[in-house]
C-alpha cells in the first residue's frame, strides 16, 4: 500500500533491516556490505559528526521556510534564522552533540546561518508553491519491467517538490565541502529512488530531478544541478541493485569492500580490522 506521510518520524519505523529499504541503506551495503552488518543488523551506531549535524541542521533551515511557503507565507531570511537559533539546543541534546570548545560550536552555528542564508539570497521569490516539502513516502517494490512484488516496501524523505515549467521537479539538497559539481551516477540510487516512489504514489512522472548544493566555503556558494527524468534504463539497474541486496540478506553474506572510501568510514579503526569473515 502507498503512503504519503507528511510528518516524518523516522524513530517510529522498525528498525530490521527487513521491513524495509531505503536509499541510504542501499548505498551504504553498495559502498561496503560489511559496514552495513555493523551499522543495521550490529547496531553499532557512530557518533554524529560536525559535518553530518550540519547537513541536518541546514535541511531543517529549509524546511522551515518551504513550509510555510506550502501555505502560502514568505519567511524573511531573518525569522527562518531565528527559528534555527531557537532550535539549536535541543538539536544539540537530540544529537547528542559534543564539541571542543565553545568557539568550535560558536563556528558551526554561525557556518549554519551562513549557509542558510546564502540559500534564501540565491532563491527567487517567486519560485513556485511546493507540493512536497521533507515528506516521507512509502510504497511496495514492484518492479516495473516483470510485475514482481518483491515483497518489502521502498522508504525515502524527500525534501522537495515544485512543479517546472514541463512538470514536476523532485529536489534534494547537498552540503558540499567542494563546489565541484555532483556525479550523476554517484547519486543514482537516491535519484531513481525517489523517482520510483514519486510515481507510484502521485501517479504522475517527474519532469526532472534536482540537487541544490550549498557548499561550506569560507564565503558560501549555492549550485542547482539538473537531471533528466528517470528512464527505463534507470529502473533495471535500480532493481537490479534491490535483488542483489536482498540476496545477500538471505543468505547472510556481507563481504568486507576495501577501498578509497575506507578512509571516511566511522569502522575502519573501531571494528573492520578486526574482522575476519
Amino acid at each position: 500500500m502507498n503512503s504519503l506521510l507528511t510528518e516524518p518520524k523516522p524513530a517510529t519505523r522498525p528498525a530490521g533491516v527487513r521491513d524495509y529499504i531505503s536509499p541510504s541503506r542501499l548505498n551504504l551495503w553498495l559502498k561496503c556490505p560489511l559496514a552495513f552488518k555493523l551499522r543495521y543488523i550490529d547496531g553499532i551506531r557512530s557518533p554524529t559528526t560536525p559535518a553530518l549535524f550540519l547537513g541536518k541542521r541546514v535541511h531543517q533551515g529549509l524546511e522551515i521556510y518551504y513550509r510555510h511557503r506550502q501555505l502560502g507565507i514568505h519567511l524573511e531570511s531573518a525569522d527562518v534564522i531565528r527559528r534555527m537559533n531557537d532550535s539549536w539546543d535541543a538539536a544539540v541534546t537530540e544529537e547528542d552533540m559534543t564539541f571542543k570548545s565553545t568557539a568550535d560550536a560558536e563556528a558551526l552555528q554561525a557556518k549554519e546561518r551562513d549557509l542558510v542564508q546564502a540559500y534564501l539570497n540565491h532563491v527567487a521569490d517567486d519560485e513556485p508553491v511546493p507540493t512536497i516539502v521533507e515528506t516521507t513516502l512509502e510504497t511496495q517494490l514492484v518492479d516495473p519491467a516483470t510485475g514482481e512484488d518483491l515483497g518489502i516496501p521502498l522508504l525515502g524523505i524527500v525534501d522537495l517538490v515544485m512543479d517546472g515549467n514541463d512538470g514536476p521537479v523532485i529536489t534534494d539538497f547537498k552540503t558540499a565541502a567542494k563546489s565541484t559539481a555532483p556525479s550523476e551516477i554517484s547519486h543514482e540510487i537516491q535519484l531513481t529512488a525517489y523517482a520510483y516512489l514519486f510515481r507510484q504514489i502521485t501517479g504522475s512522472e517527474e519532469a526532472g530531478l534536482e540537487i541544490r548544493s550549498l557548499v561550506k566555503t569560507k564565503t558560501p556558494q549555492i549550485a542547482f544541478h539538473p537531471f533528466a527524468a528517470r528512464t527505463d534504463a534507470h529502473f533495471r539497474r535500480f532493481f537490479s541493485v534491490v535483488r542483489a541486496y536482498l540476496d545477500d540478506l538471505d543468505v547472510g553474506r556481507f563481504v568486507f569492500r576495501p577501498g578509497f572510501t575506507c578512509s571516511m568510514c566511522d569502522f575502519r579503526d573501531s571494528h573492520c580490522r578486526e574482522w575476519g569473515g
